[in-house]
């Protein structure tokens, strides 16, 4: 029986992958010569260095924000080396200006927005969480839906699940050949997605702890509740990672 190796985790970038373990990265891309660009960097966890960073409920949010920080980086970087040499490349400024709009968009679509459907019910207590969450979980998956149409998200998405492949035919100790890769899974128990759909779930348990009539303060304690919400998760998503055949 093959020994299974550590842990590790990755994600989609613009025509290529990043995998990463406690304290490597590595980013594959693939560029329109069809050769392959690949960047190798040290990224560990802050939470080697401090302590109860890594506890339980901490290291969620630690994890989000780092991921969210490096996955950032990382389709920056695939961004450009996808392009052809006389192509203009995208300057930091224009990425930065471009991240600020999508994660206002994200706000919008995903909190603000069920929100305000869900005011217009005019219902109160659990029965506006529960229309409010319903909502939001409605949305995320129309908008799954309707970006899965489009060719260069198809694409992204196919990197996805290349990228789950190899993760677990490495988790399973295998060695990484293209032979090996074919015969697991493109589904992963500790998908992005599932840790997603675990705090939409959450989340509404969460905001009912929100009380009041007031729209704007509803909206800010959605904000201020996220690093919550994702600690809360993160440990469902790896405690369900535990138990890979439930």
């Amino acid at each position: 029986m093959a020994k299974k190796c550590a842990h590790v985790g990755g994600q989609a970038v613009i025509e290529g992958v990043l995998m990463k373990n406690e304290s490597k990265i590595a980013i594959a891309v693939r560029k329109p010569n069809k050769k392959i660009s690949l960047k190798k960097m040290r990224y560990p966890s802050i939470a080697k260095k401090v302590k109860f960073l890594g506890w339980p409920f901490c290291r969620g949010i630690v994890n989000l924000i780092e991921m969210l920080v490096l996955g950032i980086k990382a389709l920056n970087y695939s961004a450009n080396e996808s392009m052809g040499e006389k192509d203009e490349k995208i300057t930091k400024t224009e990425f930065a200006v471009t991240t600020i709009i999508a994660m206002s968009v994200a706000v919008g679509l995903f909190i603000l927005l069920p929100l305000y459907l869900t005011k217009i019910t005019r219902t109160e207590g659990i029965l506006f969480n529960l229309i409010d969450g319903v909502i939001r979980v409605v949305i995320f998956v129309l908008y799954i839906l309707v970006i899965s149409l489009m060719k260069d998200v198809k694409r992204l998405f196919e990197y996805h699940g290349a990228e789950h492949k190899t993760v677990n035919c490495y988790e399973a100790g295998k060695k990484i050949t293209l032979k090996n890769v074919k015969k697991y899974t493109t589904s992963h128990r500790r998908c992005g997605t599932t840790f997603l759909l675990i705090v939409l779930v959450i989340s509404i348990l969460i905001f009912s702890l929100i009380v009041t009539d007031s729209f704007w303060i509803k909206f800010a304690g959605r904000i201020l509740l996220l690093p919550v919400i994702a600690g809360i998760s993160y440990e469902l998503l790896k405690l369900g990672a535990k138990f890979p055949k439930n």
